[in-house]
């Protein structure tokens, strides 16, 4: 421990896993990126949103914790590139292309070379991080499994593929039930396993549970792994005062039986996590929390700018 980075009060900087969807998730990366040191935070991203395009393997969560840890994600959105233009796209509808999954010109440079280096043999381990490095990031990022997994929603009008749900239909269908596609023959990969056995921290970012988080702790070997962590495990709520900040997570709550609250979501994970952060929105549920087996926190959680972002992830540093 006498050789681990320190922090201003003089207590060692832990080492820190994160658990992360997209948009939320990358914020809370980003947070924590910029509250450690370099190269003591490994962020293992769901894959179960990835899917195919005009023959292009498309990573969108990945993707996004990509751009947005290299300082390069769109400000507003939280997806995509800055500065992004769309000739491609607009020539793709010009000769009845599908385009209702918006692909801008310099995301397109992603997708062309992670594909063309799977097909070559790559991992999508491998790839991930050469990406990373080509992106100048000390933070890695990993996918939470090498083999593809798909998740699907059934809904009343079938089972959706999550990209047709949540894009190509505008997340108007109730879902009924989840379900990861391809799970079985999924593997933790070493260098999950390595990060979650060396982690201090395990963090469970303000992500969709169902679709965000629940896929990576579905993959065989990773959710034992995370089972037998001696690290600090703590879950951050994507619901604030009884909305979702972002996304369908108050929807599918709803649709699928649980109360649409931060304590349905604590609900969740319990026996999962140690601690379960609420907004200071919420602090009222405090006690329920506490009656799950879980310490509440109750902190600021709404990520608006940087500002909140640094100061979440630095509150949960600390113990």
């Amino acid at each position: 421990m006498n050789g681990l980075p320190r922090s201003g009060d003089g207590s060692p900087e832990p080492s820190c896993v994160l658990l992360s969807g997209g948009v939320g998730g990358a914020r809370m990366a980003a947070g924590l990126q910029e509250a450690l040191p370099p190269g003591r935070l490994s962020v293992l991203g769901n894959t179960g949103d990835d899917f195919e395009l005009l023959g292009l393997r498309v990573c969108p969560d990945l993707d996004t914790l990509l751009y947005t840890l290299a300082g390069r994600a769109h400000p507003d959105q939280g997806w995509g590139l800055q500065n992004e233009t769309w000739q491609c796209m607009h020539a793709l509808e010009e000769l009845g292309a599908p385009c209702w999954f918006h692909l801008g010109d310099r995301d397109l440079a992603t997708h062309l070379v992670r594909t063309e280096a799977l097909k070559q043999g790559r991992s999508l381990t491998g790839v991930t991080a050469d990406l990373a490095r080509a992106l100048g990031l000390k933070t890695r990022v990993l996918p939470m499994c090498d083999e593809a997994v798909g998740t699907r929603l059934r809904t009343r009008e079938g089972l959706l593929d999550f990209q047709d749900y949540f894009v190509r239909r505008g997340q108007r269908d109730r879902v009924l039930e989840v379900e990861f596609a391809g799970i079985r023959q999924a593997r933790a990969t070493r260098e999950v396993l390595e990060a979650l056995a060396q982690a201090e921290l395990v963090v469970l970012a303000p992500s969709n549970p169902f679709v965000s988080i629940a896929p990576i702790l579905a993959v065989p070997g990773l959710g034992q792994a995370l089972a037998q962590s001696a690290a600090r495990k703590i879950a951050v709520s994507p619901i604030v005062g009884g909305r979702a900040l972002k996304g369908p997570a108050a929807a599918m709550l709803e649709s699928m039986g649980h109360e649409v609250s931060a304590l349905g979501v604590a609900r969740l994970y319990s026996g999962v996590v140690d601690e379960f952060v609420l907004d200071l929105e919420d602090e009222h549920l405090a006690p329920a929390v506490a009656s799950l087996g879980m310490m509440p926190r109750v902190l600021p959680t709404v990520m608006s700018g940087p500002r909140e972002r640094l100061a979440l992830a630095r509150a949960l540093i600390r113990p």
